[in-house]
Formats: structure tokens, C-alpha cells, sequence
């Protein structure tokens, strides 16, 4: 490790190195959470029971919400402990900075630890939930409707919306291990192999991809007694499989070399991946507003006078909020566009730009559970808007507890 390497190390890694922004985007997951539980039940909305996730009756048992926030808590506080010890310890010494890699990178050995330790005290029940679902999820897998299905759904999306922190979280790993860097070194994003991260970046979306290919199955099954074809999880399933490309060639222009891509230049890769990114974004934003959210923007109703312009008849949250997580969510899907604006090339060149996407992309994902719960919730207790291509899954209303 040399000083030409060490000098790479901008203001920002100095003071939040890469372990700890990892870290940091992972923690704000489980008090999104909470705050998912939490602001839906204030709007009437029970989202542990649309995930069937049952919890004790007990008079001394905490709300679901407090349970979370405690959970989310505690996570908080080794990492806050850790960069205490860290920042005094390194002075913003670049070369100390490297050195002491293994007190911002104990961080994560202690949050495996903590979500695996069998304590009834730390939210067992939900830890519990929580890595069964992951186990299940984590190769494609799909609850029946009563078991919970809904409940993997909302983390394998989560999943997709993590995919690079998770590839963060595996580089940091690889290069704590490495023999000739640390973790806390300007990141090394083809640590172990150039194939590594794109592969993890890609895993969420084969996830969600098989999933959908599960319902199209279970559909197909039971299409003569509901007449549905289940092209609508074929069409869900395209739009994961829309992100391959865009994976692809992304990895493919980071390890460019005309000696392997010969007769196809570096520009005419660059356009096809602007192409598919184009193509991916569209096609996923879309997706969020008519058939996740059962907004009626891109359908023929949306000039319905019964409701406002874009909106539904049936609505938990105030008008500018839907319009407003339109805007937000747009913005956030097409946030790669800041390529073609001068002066924000920042946002790709730094560590602080990367973060600031990922953290972005992990935002959007929260303020999508508030309107996905609420209209699954709609959907249950309504049944399905009269665009809703889910028509064939509706299975009646929710259990009365």
C-alpha cells in the first residue's frame, strides 16, 4: 500500500470510512421499518398483518413500531461507539485512517452477531421472521398468500434497492482480508474478481425475477377456475430482467480494453447502456405508479372527476403526498441523467456521491412501502382497482385479527 494510494483518500472517507457508510445505509433499513409499522398504522393501515407476521396480545407487549425503533436502536449504537474510538484515534491521518481498518470494520462482525444471537430480548420473534424470510427469499423462493407472501415481496424488492450496498458490504470484506490493502482504503471495487459486485448487484433482481416466474406457475395452475393467464407476472418478471443489461454493460465499460471488445468501441457501448438504462427506468417507474401504487397516471381513468387528476377513488394520505412521491420517485429512477449535466460529474467521481445515490435509491424504497402497503391494504379491504392487472390474485379481505 503506497502513498499514491493512500493520497486517493478524499475528506469524506477520512471521516466516515467505508465500513461505516456501509454500515450506515444498512441501519437506515431497520428504522425505515419502524417508521414503515409505525406511519401505517397511524393511517389505519396494518402492515404486519399484510405480511400475516402474528404478535403477542400480551398487556405488557411493546407496539410493533417500538419494538422496531428499540431493535433499530440498538443496532445504532456500536457504530456510533465504533466512530467515536475511530475519529480520535486517527486524527484524520490518512495513513492511520488505513491502519486501524478492523474498529470501523468490527462494526459489521457485531451486527451479524447481534441479528443471529438467540435472545428473547432483542426482538427474537422478529429477528426470527426476518432471517426466515431471508433464508427463503435468498434463492427465489415464495410464500403461499396465508404464509406471509406479501411479506417477501417487500424484501426482495428492499433487496433490489440494496443491491449495491450489498456489493459494498462483500468488497469491504474482501479488502479487510486482502493482504495488500484495508477496508478503509479507497474502495476497491474489483476486489476478488471484476465479476464479483456486478454479480451481487445482479443477484436481488434474479431473485424477484424467479418469484415472478413462482406466480406465473401458481397462476397458470388455478387459470381455469379464475380465467387469468398470468401474463402480468411475465410482464413483472421482464421488467427485473430489463436490469441485466444495464448490469452488464456497466461491468463490461469498467473493464473496457479493445483487445477484447474488438470492432466495438467504448462510445457505442456507452450508448447501448444509456439505451437499457433508459429502458430500465422507465419501464420500473411505471411500474411503481400504475401497478405497485394503483395510480391511475398512465391509464385511460386518470381523468376520472371522482378523484383527483393521476390519483384513486380509495386514499389514506393527502393529495400532495401522492404527488409528491410521483416526483420523488421519478427523480430517484432517473438519478443516473446527472451524467449529462455539467458540473455534476461529483456525484460518480466521489465516495460521498456514490454514497449519497445509494442512499437516495434506499429513501425512494422506503417512501415505495408506504404507498405499496396502502394499496395492497386497499386491495384487500376493496378489492382490486378496475386497472389493477392483479385481478386474478385477489384473495378476499384480510383475516379479522
Amino acid at each position: 500500500m503506497g502513498p499514491d494510494q493512500r493520497a486517493q483518500l478524499d475528506g469524506f472517507s477520512l471521516f466516515l470510512p467505508f465500513p461505516s457508510r456501509v454500515a450506515v445505509i444498512l441501519l437506515a433499513g431497520f428504522w425505515g421499518w419502524g417508521a414503515n409499522v409505525h406511519r401505517l398504522q397511524q393511517h389505519n393501515i396494518d402492515l404486519l398483518a399484510l405480511i400475516r407476521y402474528r404478535t403477542s396480545q400480551s398487556s405488557n407487549q411493546r407496539l410493533p413500531h417500538v419494538s422496531a425503533y428499540r431493535f433499530a436502536g440498538l443496532l445504532t449504537f456500536p457504530l456510533i461507539l465504533s466512530l467515536l474510538i475511530f475519529w480520535p484515534v486517527t486524527h484524520g491521518s490518512r495513513e492511520w485512517v488505513e491502519t486501524v481498518d478492523y474498529i470501523p470494520q468490527a462494526y459489521l462482525f457485531i451486527l451479524f452477531i447481534i441479528l443471529l444471537l438467540p435472545l428473547n430480548r432483542l426482538s427474537r420473534s422478529g429477528r426470527r421472521r426476518f432471517l426466515a424470510t431471508l433464508r427463503r427469499i435468498s434463492i427465489g423462493g415464495l410464500a403461499e398468500p396465508q404464509d406471509g407472501k406479501f411479506g417477501d415481496i417487500l424484501l426482495a424488492d428492499a433487496l433490489t434497492s440494496y443491491a449495491k450496498v450489498i456489493a459494498d458490504l462483500v468488497v469491504t470484506f474482501c479488502m479487510f482480508f486482502s493482504s495488500d490493502t484495508s477496508s478503509t482504503s479507497k474502495p476497491d471495487r474489483h476486489c476478488g474478481s471484476d465479476y464479483v459486485v456486478p454479480l451481487v448487484i445482479a443477484l436481488p433482481s434474479m431473485i424477484r425475477l424467479r418469484q415472478c416466474l413462482i406466480e406465473y406457475v401458481r397462476v397458470r395452475r388455478t387459470s381455469m377456475k379464475n380465467g387469468s393467464s398470468g401474463g402480468q407476472h411475465l410482464a413483472n418478471a421482464l421488467k427485473y430482467a430489463s436490469a441485466f443489461p444495464v448490469i452488464a454493460l456497466a461491468a463490461t465499460l469498467r473493464n473496457y480494453s479493445p483487445f477484447l471488445f474488438y470492432g466495438i468501441s467504448e462510445v457505442t457501448l456507452s450508448r447501448l447502456l444509456y439505451f437499457f438504462t433508459l429502458i430500465n427506468s422507465s419501464y420500473s417507474f411505471y411500474w411503481d405508479i400504475t401497478k405497485d401504487w394503483d395510480l391511475t397516471l398512465f391509464s385511460e381513468a386518470r381523468n376520472d372527476n371522482e378523484y383527483p387528476f393521476g390519483l384513486r377513488r380509495f386514499r389514506h394520505f393527502t393529495d400532495q403526498q401522492y404527488y409528491m412521491a410521483i416526483a420523488i420517485d421519478f427523480a430517484i429512477r432517473f438519478s443516473w441523467m446527472w451524467k449529462f449535466f455539467p458540473g455534476l460529474s461529483w456525484v460518480g467521481d466521489t465516495e460521498f456521491g456514490l454514497f449519497l445515490l445509494m442512499f437516495l435509491e434506499v429513501a425512494r424504497r422506503w417512501m415505495w412501502v408506504f404507498l405499496r402497503a396502502e394499496a395492497e391494504w386497499i386491495r384487500n379491504s376493496r378489492g382490486p382497482a378496475p386497472h389493477d392487472i392483479l385481478l386474478g390474485e385477489y384473495n378476499g379481505k384480510l383475516d379479522a385479527d
